[in-house]
């Protein structure tokens, strides 16, 4: 998920669309810290610009001239929590890739900011179509960094010629965010070995194959 790069102050500009540098940079990051603990502790309802302004210690006109409106800042944050991921692991085999990328999913799911930021935002893509879009791009750069392991997989005879990647990966994380908005039950090291497992058996069955 990407911004063009304008000029800070064009009115042209989509929100966060700056690229930052410097006190630029700083600033882009007092403010989407500031945003995702609104959003953790309070939801996308109490997501305003001037208290993120507040509390990040910025001008008002800044936050509303950069980034224009609660699911402007969302799209933003989104756009950074994806770059800031941590990188895809690579086990040399599809079981032992799948099971990273569960238990990293799992872990971020499990950590009481992260999980309750994930709450809200998903709350948020249920009611608001900038939101959703954000999202959905959220996903789409997390999704594409673990494909590879899936596309390895395949070239190593592991799974049927064309399984398709993405949907495997999805697999792999579903139960997890399931488990996240529906249970009370735990995200720990034996949900997430079991998502993995379950996405691997079914990848190797043929479950994943394009039609």
């Amino acid at each position: 998920m990407e911004f063009s790069e304008r000029a800070e102050g064009d009115p042209e500009a989509e929100p966060g669309a700056v690229r930052p540098g410097g006190r630029t940079a700083r600033v882009r990051a007092a403010v989407l810290r500031a945003a995702g603990d609104v959003l953790a502790e309070e939801g996308f309802a109490h997501l305003d610009l001037a208290d993120v302004a507040r509390r990040a210690e910025v001008g008002k006109t800044t936050v509303y001239r950069r980034w224009g409106s609660a699911t402007g800042l969302v799209a933003d944050l989104l756009s950074d929590m994806a770059q800031q991921s941590v990188p895809r692991a690579e086990s040399g085999s599809l079981l032992g890739d799948l099971t990273a990328n569960a238990r990293l999913v799992a872990r971020t799911l499990a950590d009481p900011r992260q999980g309750a930021l994930f709450k809200a935002v998903i709350a948020a893509a249920g009611c608001d179509a900038k939101a959703a879009e954000s999202l959905r791009g959220f996903y789409a750069v997390r999704v594409a960094e673990w494909a590879p392991c899936v596309e390895q997989a395949e070239a190593r005879g592991e799974v049927p010629v064309g399984t398709d990647p993405h949907e495997v990966i999805r697999a792999v994380s579903a139960p997890l965010y399931y488990r996240l908005l529906t249970t009370a039950d735990p995200l720990d090291e034996e949900a997430a070995d079991r998502a993995a497992t379950a996405a691997a058996v079914a990848a190797r069955a043929g479950v994943y194959v394009r039609r």
